[in-house]
């Protein structure tokens, strides 16, 4: 059965936007744990906001479950990733010069930039996956770096604006899973699931973990984090 691992970036934006010191990332990440959250994910950008690299190391020192850093492939993010030892690392493009975010790698084009990653985080213990489009080279690619983890980018099936574009999306989807699943790799599906799209993954047994964040935050302001949580293992658990 697949787990679920809550990211609490829009928990911090809240502080941010809030400027204030609540909501703590760190309190969303107790409160998950407990509705039954099997790891707790954060995003670190390199100028740091809204996760903070104290929100990094309270968590590291706080939580139960697996710790699952977002992070780009500069030296400063890796080695802060060997100092805090995360279980697991997710590797990012780093952050573009007009300050925005591209989610997702392409492991072909960058392959030797993430792959000295790969080899000195995995070298030190900590398991590492790398974010990709659901395509099959993007797969293979990273299955030659030896990273132990694919985390598949599911943007477009959020997107889709047709019944056609959405089966479409998650057809490439269901087919990077079981590619890379026959590669021996473990998959994380994420970047843009909610409640109802969770459905559509009933059947496909080959998911190790669905990395939520946005659209479950959104319901907890609404129900609480309890409610919110315990609301989507409940949905995972029914695939």
């Amino acid at each position: 059965m697949a787990g679920l691992t809550v990211l609490l970036d829009h928990v911090a934006i809240l502080r941010d936007v809030m400027q204030s010191d609540a909501p703590e990332p760190v309190a969303a990440a107790l409160l998950a744990e407990s509705a039954g959250a099997d790891g707790i994910g954060i995003y670190l950008r390199e100028d740091h906001p809204p996760i903070r690299e104290r929100d990094v190391r309270l968590l590291r020192q706080t939580i139960h479950s697996r710790l699952v850093l977002y992070m780009a492939t500069t030296s400063q993010m890796v080695g802060l990733a060997l100092d805090v030892k995360p279980e697991r690392v997710v590797l990012m493009p780093a952050m573009r010069d007009d300050g925005s975010y591209d989610y997702r790698f392409d492991a072909v084009s960058d392959s030797k930039l993430i792959f000295e990653s790969v080899d000195t985080l995995q070298s030190n213990g900590i398991s590492v996956g790398v974010s990709i489009a659901p395509e099959p080279d993007q797969v293979k690619t990273v299955h030659q770096m030896r990273a132990n983890w694919v985390h598949l980018h599911v943007e477009r099936l959020r997107s889709a604006t047709t019944a056609a574009l959405q089966t479409t999306a998650l057809g490439k989807i269901i087919d990077a899973v079981k590619m890379a699943h026959r590669l021996r790799m473990h998959i994380a599906v994420g970047h843009g699931l909610d409640y109802r799209l969770i459905k559509l993954f009933a059947g496909v047994r080959e998911i190790d973990e669905f990395s939520i964040g946005r659209h479950l935050i959104a319901r907890a302001v609404l129900v609480g984090m309890d409610r919110a949580v315990r609301d989507m293992a409940a949905l995972i658990r029914s695939l």
